[in-house]
């Protein structure tokens, strides 16, 4: 692919989706800063302007998958309730639904093994479940649920929802194609726990 004048600006955005993209297909360490520029018909030396080191960038695209599900999780706070489903479940539901949506991103956020880059990974984890778990807590207490003090059920919840994600992130099944099944688990979840 030949090289783009430097003039035609490589925005952060671009970079980090190749990254992204790249970074599932072949592997973390398969990725060189060189391949990536070389992916998006630039040196590699353009990327530097935005990213200092491939662990930075990997670091960006982390904290950028792991934001936009916080803003998911707060958007169920204040969305109205939809008809036959608790707020727990509308906040399952909408786990499911990004994971589904948007495989790639799930996959580096909560699949890849790489030691390496797990380092990247499990504050950003850690800060998701958090929010996840504070949220299950306030509306399994409000909603008078009998295990709303138990402090294992929003963990449970969360590993049921990742086991269903990663059965069906496999065959690269939107949430479209399987929300009926989506919404089956979420309910099984709930009223199981």
């Amino acid at each position: 692919m030949a090289r783009r004048a430097v003039e035609q600006e490589l925005s952060r955005e671009r970079i980090m989706d190749a990254a992204r993209h790249l970074f599932i297909t072949k592997g973390y360490r398969a990725i060189s800063m060189r391949s990536i520029g070389q992916h998006l018909g630039y040196s590699h030396g353009s990327l530097y302007y935005h990213f200092k080191e491939k662990a930075e960038l990997f670091y960006a695209i982390v904290v950028q998958d792991f934001n936009h599900v916080d803003l998911l999780f707060r958007q169920v706070l204040c969305s109205p309730m939809i008809e036959g489903l608790t707020k727990v479940e509308q906040l399952m539901l909408e786990f499911i639904k990004f994971g589904l949506d948007h495989p790639h991103q799930y996959e580096i956020m909560f699949m890849l093994r790489d030691e390496e880059i797990l380092a990247y990974c499990r504050t950003e984890q850690g800060r998701c479940f958090d929010l996840f778990a504070s949220i299950v807590k306030k509306y399994l207490k409000e909603e008078g649920h009998a295990l709303a003090g138990h402090t294992s059920v929003p963990l449970s919840m969360f590993l049921g929802l990742h086991g269903f994600i990663s059965y069906y992130i496999q065959d690269r099944l939107s949430f479209e194609e399987i929300d009926q099944a989506a919404i089956a688990h979420v309910k099984m979840l709930n009223h199981s726990i």
